[in-house]
């Protein structure tokens, strides 16, 4: 009997301290298959990326396979023990499964994992993070990325909200190419300010901010020492600073050239039409943009005059001087006016150069009073004559005071006229 009950305690001590064994066996190896991948496996951003997508859901399968795995061979464990013990036909003290206290520890089901999706856990700023995941990361901006027209950025760009605001036409900037990307670029306070500051210096009114800018945005990324040693040029040529602050505000292209480039276009001109240097600086303070356009369309004009015409050379500085836009005029249009008045009206040579700003005029208000005193019978232009008409009289008076002084006619009777034509 004593024998007997002994061997009933070794029995017991001993499924005891097995079924202990198992439970922190197969205990440790869940935990370590369920909590392996740490956080991760239970962050929502773990399993879902941007696109609301599964992400990594094989490794989600992995640890379902495992932890049932795992409590498969514990049961099993567990069968075999009470298999064990019921041949031997030992009567001893019932022991609570492993299965059980595994799940009375940690109970682990599939509502429990996706409630814990929703957890997003703490992230340092400092962890180092891989490069697959960095490219996930999204940065929300507040600048359009992409865009046909600058009125879309106006709003997030300081810079373009204040340019708007001195009178800068955006609608055509942005129609030149890499100008809008440009100004977005631009500081306001660092790029924009500073240039601003200097054209109020040089006595540029800030009314014309807009137009020079309008038209010349690259004035805003030329260094500051450029801008000073261009008008330091033209004042060592005896440019006044009124004249060099009226020049830049009506060529807003003349201070990106350089100072080499300005010095050959004074001196082309000087020399290509025999002028002293204060007629030079005469034609260029009154049309400033001689020194930034094209020379091409100077020298052609220069052989229409010269050739076509059959004007002097003397005869062509005296046209010059007086109205320098002949220089810059369209060819065509140049060469329609000056057909008309010498073949048409028979208008000499002399008289021409006498009254050069006719060929600055409108060649269809020329045509219209011409003849409209021809209809009247008053179309005399030789000052030799009675009657005589002049040039300047006929293109520069407005119409109420053509007809009334010059053609002795009513207005009406103008309008009426050009009706017929």
């Amino acid at each position: 009997m004593a024998s007997s009950f002994a061997q009933s305690l070794r029995c017991r001590s001993h499924l005891c301290s097995k079924t202990v064994t198992f439970t922190i066996q197969y205990f440790t190896q869940f935990r370590h298959c369920t909590t392996r991948r740490g956080p991760v496996a239970l962050n929502a951003a773990s399993f879902i990326n941007d696109n609301n997508t599964p992400y990594q859901p094989r490794e989600r399968g992995k640890q379902q396979k495992c932890y049932y795995s795992t409590v498969k061979h514990v049961e099993s464990e567990v069968k075999e023990s009470k298999y064990s013990k019921d041949l031997s036909g030992m009567d001893f003290v019932s022991v609570k499964s492993p299965l059980s206290q595994i799940r009375d520890v940690m109970p682990v089901t599939e509502n429990q994992i996706s409630l814990n999706l929703d957890v997003t856990p703490e992230l340092s700023a400092l962890e180092e993070i891989s490069d697959d995941e960095a490219i996930t990361i999204s940065v929300p901006s507040a600048i359009p990325p992409a865009s046909t027209s600058l009125k879309e950025y106006v709003d997030q760009s300081e810079t373009l909200s204040k340019l708007v605001q001195l009178g800068v036409n955006l609608w055509k900037l942005e129609q030149r190419p890499n100008v809008g990307s440009m100004l977005l670029r631009l500081d306001f306070e660092t790029d924009v300010v500073p240039r601003l500051l200097f054209l109020k210096d040089i006595g540029v009114e800030d009314s014309r901010f807009g137009y020079i800018i309008t038209h010349n945005p690259f004035i805003l990324t030329e260094s500051l020492e450029n801008l000073q040693s261009r008008v330091k040029y033209l004042k060592s040529k005896k440019f006044s600073s009124e004249t060099v602050a009226s020049m830049v505000s009506r060529a807003p292209y003349l201070l990106n050239f350089s100072v080499k480039r300005l010095d050959n276009r004074l001196g082309f001109y000087q020399q290509e039409l025999s002028l002293s240097v204060s007629n030079t600086r005469n034609i260029v303070a009154r049309l400033p943009r001689l020194l930034c356009g094209s020379l091409e369309p100077v020298k052609e004009n220069l052989k229409v005059c010269e050739i076509e015409f059959g004007l002097k050379k003397n005869e062509i500085q005296h046209i010059i001087i007086a109205v320098p836009k002949v220089l810059t005029a369209n060819k065509k249009k140049l060469t329609q006016i000056f057909n008309f008045l010498h073949n048409t009206m028979n208008i000499p040579h002399r008289l021409i150069v006498k009254f050069p700003q006719v060929l600055n005029s409108k060649y269809l208000r020329i045509r219209e009073r011409h003849l409209f005193l021809q209809y009247l019978g008053k179309a005399q232009y030789d000052p030799a004559q009675s009657n005589y008409i002049s040039l300047d009289r006929l293109v520069s008076l407005p119409d109420e005071t053509f007809c009334t002084e010059v053609a002795l006619a009513t207005l009406d009777d103008f309008y009426l006229f050009q009706k017929t034509l």
